[in-house]
């Protein structure tokens, strides 16, 4: 089973990308080759392939990143399945988590970030957890999401390293990893993989 995230930048008309571009770049780098593992076509839309029990901190990962650019956002799509065809351009292999990581985000209305696979009830539960989520992060100021994304690459880091790191306070670190819900999304992150491990 692999998984297969389709993403597009939301609003991506009212901001330069070369605002963004390098850090999506940058970020999807994390995890791979272009354009094997990962691809950019249209522009403002890509391709990711990632072990199904890294798209969801893949997903947090995008979304801090992008989210630290004024009036813009990404719309995610998690697909869970098998590749049965194997391209060299990730944009050219399918199967079925390919099929259902398009489905996924043909289905995307209010909501930014989704997940199907062929397990019914977990896609049931997961939804409902990650809309819950997204009240936050749909929110995140730049600053929060700066502050997230750091946290997510350097798990290991402390709250005073970390704002070494970004030159702010350790006072607006956790101010922002407290408003940014980070605690949760920890949990979250937690629970999503206990529960692939038992697919």
């Amino acid at each position: 089973m692999i998984a297969i995230i389709t993403g597009d930048i939301i609003n991506s008309r009212q901001s330069e990308p070369e605002q963004w571009l390098n850090s999506l770049k940058t970020c999807l780098l994390y995890f791979g080759k272009t354009p094997k593992t990962w691809e950019i076509f249209r522009g403002d839309s890509f391709q990711l392939e990632v072990k199904p029990e890294d798209a969801l901190f893949a997903s947090f990962l995008i979304k801090s990143t992008i989210k630290q650019y004024k009036n813009i956002d990404v719309r995610l799509a998690i697909g869970l399945g098998e590749k049965n065809y194997d391209s060299y351009k990730i944009t050219e292999s399918n199967g079925s988590a390919f099929i259902n990581s398009g489905e996924c985000f043909e289905s995307l209305k209010k909501n930014t970030l989704a997940i199907k696979s062929r397990f019914k009830n977990f896609d049931i539960t997961l939804n409902l957890m990650l809309e819950l989520a997204q009240l936050t992060m749909n929110n995140w100021t730049s600053i929060s999401s700066l502050i997230i994304k750091t946290s997510l690459e350097n798990p290991n880091m402390k709250q005073n390293e970390i704002a070494e790191l970004l030159k702010k306070s350790q006072s607006n670190i956790s101010e922002g990893l407290k408003r940014g819900g980070f605690d949760e999304i920890l949990k979250l992150l937690d629970y999503y993989k206990n529960q692939i491990q038992q697919l």
